[in-house]
């Protein structure tokens, strides 16, 4: 039976909760986050840009949203871009637009720290040149500028939001980023057309602005809860991730401390977020990928090679919001989880899209890596490529449930194969799940009895 949990520890009414991805991205945060920011004062964005993706649907209607957080929807949430984020101010208000358009009152709730970095058109132009130049050794970034801009911060010659309210001195920074980076990258941009632009966003952003650091640790002592979505996933970590094929930020439970300024002893739970199987865009490493060619650990892009894969791919719809690229697809990697559950220690695991194995007469957990027939303690990952692709993925089998599963609503209405399914996960993880994704809606869920 799938163990109890707390509401504290599922994040319903948790004073800080951070709401992370436990896989390599596009594990369905932002249904949680959404479901969840409903009973939060403060909705958070610590790290990343608008390389993130996911979509909300209110009344009907689908928002896109990539760099806001997702609590604009509720009406009583202040929404905060923290120091730990870049932020790129067209797509800032690009995302706006539709919230405008359709009457959602956001003026007033959304707040930017003024230590957040800004990510300029330029950053975009450098990360395509930067992509190009690789070749067949490309990242396969989003192309956004994530990883430009948050270089130009680690260079010391980024710019911060705040700087927007000391315009000439900003523009004598800009002048000199957008010369530098011409310089180094051969990148034209048009100086003069940025300055006039950006003159217009700080007259427009300047009430926007605030002391983030200052202002999360008030609301924190006056006794408002925050939530926090993370950008991205613990294995596009900078650090904790199948580098170099990582993002550009921190984006495991530290980065919330880092990128919003709280200190971790008031980080309440943090909710590890688990497709019930696994995907991955673009390049780089993926031990349960299902192909048939692993071309030598370097798989074909865009397209699972066997028929398992293809329903994964179909059935998930798995297209990248921000991208548009398909998704590679596998079985769920457990220690992948593993070693998520022990760098964040989940307080509990939202796992989603089990409905989209309905129809598969058996599923397979890869429950543990070899490499030279030696097997990895749980929690071990290996730090190297070379490493990565020698692995030996060892697998249990067991039966499918064939059965639609989108009606269920709790544990116990779920047929008996996906209950062993679902608790063979907490025992190898040593974490208990709190949700369990079952269709596409936000109220789509099948919930643990909580204590």
């Amino acid at each position: 039976m799938l163990k109890q949990v707390t509401k504290k520890a599922a994040g319903i009414n948790s004073r800080v909760c951070a709401v992370l991805g436990g896989q390599w991205g596009d594990e369905g945060k932002g249904k949680l986050a959404d479901v969840l920011a409903k009973n939060y004062d403060i909705v958070a964005r610590f790290n990343g840009g608008n390389n993130a993706g996911h979509t909300v649907v209110v009344n009907d209607k689908k928002y896109a949203f990539h760099l806001l957080p997702c609590g604009l929807i509720y009406p009583h949430t202040t929404n905060i871009l923290g120091n730990g984020t870049v932020i790129h101010v067209p797509s800032l208000f690009e995302e706006l637009e539709p919230l405008t358009a359709d009457g959602l009152e956001w003026e007033g709730r959304l707040l930017l720290s003024d230590r957040a970095h800004l990510l300029f058109d330029m950053h975009q132009a450098v990360d395509g040149h930067q992509e190009e130049g690789r070749g067949s050794k490309n990242i396969g970034t989003t192309k956004k500028g994530i990883g430009p801009a948050y270089a130009t911060k680690a260079n010391r010659n980024g710019i911060r939001v705040g700087m927007l309210k000391h315009f000439d001195v900003f523009e004598t920074q800009l002048r000199e980023l957008l010369d530098y980076q011409h310089h180094l990258y051969g990148v034209d941009v048009d100086i003069e057309g940025e300055v006039d632009k950006y003159k217009k966003y700080a007259e427009i952003l300047s009430p926007w602005i605030v002391d983030g650091v200052h202002f999360i640790n008030q609301a924190y002592d006056d006794g408002k809860s925050i939530i926090a979505e993370g950008a991205n996933a613990v294995m596009l970590d900078l650090d904790y991730g199948t580098y170099p094929f990582v993002t550009s930020s921190t984006t495991s439970v530290g980065g919330m401390s880092t990128g919003l300024g709280l200190s971790p002893n008031k980080i309440e739970t943090a909710v590890g977020v688990i497709k019930a199987y696994t995907t991955r865009v673009g390049w780089g490493p993926f031990p349960t990928e299902l192909t048939d060619d692993t071309c030598g650990g370097m798989v074909p892009r865009d397209a699972p090679g066997t028929d398992i894969g293809r329903h994964l791919q179909t059935v998930g719809a798995e297209i990248g919001v921000t991208t548009g690229r398909k998704r590679r697809c596998g079985w769920l990697d457990v220690p992948v989880i593993q070693y998520g559950h022990m760098i964040n220690s989940y307080g509990s695991i939202n796992l989603t899209k089990l409905d989209v194995m309905d129809d598969l007469d058996e599923v397979k957990l890869g429950v543990a890596y070899k490499i030279n027939g030696q097997r990895l303690l749980p929690g071990q990952m290996p730090s190297t490529l070379e490493d990565l692709y020698a692995v030996e993925v060892e697998y249990e089998t067991m039966p499918g449930w064939k059965t639609d599963i989108s009606k269920c609503r709790t544990f116990e209405e779920l047929p008996s194969e996906a209950q062993h399914y679902v608790n063979r996960i907490e025992e190898l993880v040593g974490c208990p799940v709190s949700f369990i994704g079952v269709g596409a809606g936000r109220e789509d869920m099948a919930v643990a009895q909580f204590v």
